[in-house]
């Protein structure tokens, strides 16, 4: 994933499907509960860094048009 652009709606997506997997459990497997927890992580670490450089492009893309 470090390598390609995030797609930000498709990470979002899996970040909902884990939010649904939790809320449907009635019991919640410890075990399967923590590997749902850790990718989350690794998808809001990733979308965070990505919203940063989506961030940062739209400001030079801001500068570039205050320059003309």
């Amino acid at each position: 994933m470090a390598d390609k652009k995030v797609n930000l709606k498709e990470s979002l997506t899996k970040l909902n499907t884990i939010v649904e997997w939790f809320e449907e459990q009635e019991e919640v497997d410890v075990e399967a509960g923590l590997v749902k927890v850790k990718e989350g992580a690794e998808l809001i670490k990733v979308c965070r860094k990505r919203l940063s450089e989506v961030e940062n492009e739209f400001k030079e893309i801001q500068r570039e048009m205050d320059k003309e």
